[in-house]
């Protein structure tokens, strides 16, 4: 095995970095390090998250910097101000006590005047976000056209989130001498044009396969009901009570939301999203890597900049749509070599996209059942003897105290008082899960549809024809076709292939079923809410323009009468 020295790395910096734990490079180090220490050709690096992407390209430019120069050398671009601020702390400690550069990030945010005040002292690198590195050129603080190095990090995402156009303006303004690389977990047809427009004959490694998953993570799912997703993760989160994971949703209101829960139900747990200011969200970020946090819950963009060692669970609410944010979310843990859980959260109508990450991520999934009560209280009972018994007990300290003690307690047999010490934490768990339900839907295997709800637990028959539909949701409450038919399967319990028509309308829309399950849809409705709001589904008969049970226009939350709140659509 290589080791970081023999990579062509001078003593000095082997030294700083052995300091911090790293013994031995990484493939994707091992590969792009000697290629970058030269520093005479464009380089394209194609590698999963989490496999040292910064160290291999932060390690050869710290090499290449000179620290007496007084002009910005070296440019780092990154998708997110999260990375943004992960790449410049990985960067400045892998300098400290070897070479005195100065290493300033900038993104949007943050006081631009601070960062005109650091960039104006000396930046030997700038690491920095497309939008506020633009701001900064534009008012000539930062001179481009003297830059000898730049890297694109994660530069499929950069383009995902929109920053063709922005990348293109700020590699035109840099030198044609300049060297180039670019670094990306996959190498879509905007990357491989951003690589031949401005580099020359790059030298390309990949290590790994395309969209393949990290080897020390297991991957996992359960299959639960739309409206037990929380209480599923809550019970997955008291399961694994040692837990230092992230939760991942699709929506800013939703993670904010699931936050919120968590916080109320005494978790020690934080939001991470878009709507933060950045302050709010240095703060979080901060608790988290210092574990001041057990979960944090977080958007795919806002996590894009978590590269936080140790982190043991990912949990996902939703599925993503797009395999690469699945391979991005997972790849969170197991970082650094170590090992890690990654646990998804689906409903019936998602087992087929499990099984086309297995074959696109060339990963495994098996699956879980959510825990039930005993299972969580054995947990945690076990989680507590364990406590006990390797705490370290400082024997002429405690023994100073321990008389009271033992009269305090004569009366109790030694069994008694060691069931009164566990009660003291364990029965707040005895409580909670006495009569918990069990969460998980009728078992059915992968590949199957969606079952119906039939008297004896069979699915009726087709008719042969359909039924117009009404229900009193729209555009209004955030749904398009696609997520309209998802939820009109959710609450009617039918397959999409029993779905017609869909006249996604603004606070109502309506939409044809098989005539078989009609019913069946208009009685499981009374068991929906959607965000807070009781579903309603009829038959709507042939006359749109007459929608029963609705007031027209935005703000419209029909509230039927005698009717009591029990399920949820999430």
């Amino acid at each position: 095995m290589n080791t970081f020295e023999s990579l062509g790395l001078s003593r000095g910096l082997v030294e700083t970095i052995e300091a911090f734990g790293f013994k031995h490079p990484t493939p994707i180090q091992e590969q792009a390090i000697p290629v970058l220490l030269t520093g005479d050709r464009d380089f394209v690096g194609l590698a999963q998250t989490g496999t040292g992407k910064t160290a291999a390209f932060g390690l050869p430019l710290i090499e290449l910097a000179d620290p007496k120069l007084k002009t910005t050398q070296a440019l780092v671009l990154a998708p997110t101000r999260e990375l943004c601020v992960q790449i410049t702390e990985g960067l400045t400690t892998y300098c400290k006590g070897y070479k005195p550069l100065q290493i300033v990030a900038v993104y949007g945010g943050a006081s631009i005047g601070d960062q005109i005040r650091q960039i104006k002292r000396g930046a030997h690198i700038i690491v920095a976000t497309p939008g506020r590195l633009i701001d900064l050129a534009s008012r000539g603080v930062i001179e481009l056209s003297v830059i000898k190095y730049v890297v694109l990090d994660e530069a499929d995402e950069m383009l995902n989130m929109g920053f063709k156009d922005d990348l293109d303006k700020i590699l035109s303004y840099t030198p044609d001498e300049k060297q180039t690389w670019l670094f990306s977990a996959t190498m879509p047809k905007m990357v491989r044009d951003i690589a031949n427009n401005y580099m020359y004959q790059p030298h390309e490694i990949t290590v790994g396969e395309k969209n393949s998953g990290n080897a020390n993570i297991e991957h996992q799912y359960a299959v639960v009901r739309d409206k037990d997703r929380y209480p599923a993760l809550k019970r997955l989160l008291d399961y694994h009570s040692d837990i230092f994971g992230l939760v991942f949703c699709r929506t800013k209101m939703d993670t904010q939301e699931v936050a919120d829960q968590l916080m109320r139900d005494g978790y020690n747990a934080d939001a991470l999203h878009g709507d933060m200011t950045q302050p709010m969200r240095d703060r979080v970020m901060n608790k988290f890597r210092n574990r001041e946090l057990n979960v944090l819950v977080a958007t795919d963009v806002a996590a894009r900049g978590i590269d936080v060692i140790g982190i043991t669970h990912v949990l996902h609410m939703n599925m993503p749509d797009d395999i690469e944010y699945y391979t991005h979310r997972s790849g969170r843990t197991a970082r650094a070599g170590k090992s890690g859980i990654s646990i998804a959260l689906i409903t019936s109508r998602d087992v087929k996209k499990i099984s086309m990450i297995e074959r696109m991520a060339k990963v495994k999934f098996e699956q879980i059942k959510v825990p039930n009560g005993p299972e969580i209280c054995q947990k945690q009972l076990m989680r507590i003897v364990d406590k006990v018994h390797d705490v370290e007990v400082n024997d002429f300290e405690i023994d100073t105290f321990m008389p009271k003690v033992y009269h305090a307690l004569k009366d109790l047999s030694k069994e008694e008082i060691i069931k009164r010490f566990a009660a003291i934490e364990f029965n707040r768990f005895l409580e909670y899960y006495r009569n918990a339900p069990d969460l998980n839907p009728t078992e059915r295997k992968r590949g199957d549809s969606p079952s119906g709800s039939g008297a004896a637990g069979s699915r009726p028959s087709s008719s042969g024809g359909y039924e117009r539909m009404f229900i009193n949701l729209g555009k209004l409450d955030g749904l398009d076709k696609g997520r309209m038919l998802g939820a009109i399967c959710e609450i009617a319990d039918v397959s999409k292939k029993a779905v017609g028509r869909i006249d996604l309308l603004n606070s109502y829309s309506f939409f044809e079923l098989d005539k078989a399950f009609a019913q069946q849809a208009v009685q499981r409705a009374q068991d929906f809410e959607y965000k807070g709001r009781v579903v309603r589904i009829d038959v709507a008969g042939d006359r749109p323009e007459k929608a029963p049970f609705v007031k027209k226009g935005k703000g419209d939350k029909p509230t039927p009468k005698g009717r009591k709140k029990r399920g949820e659509l999430v």
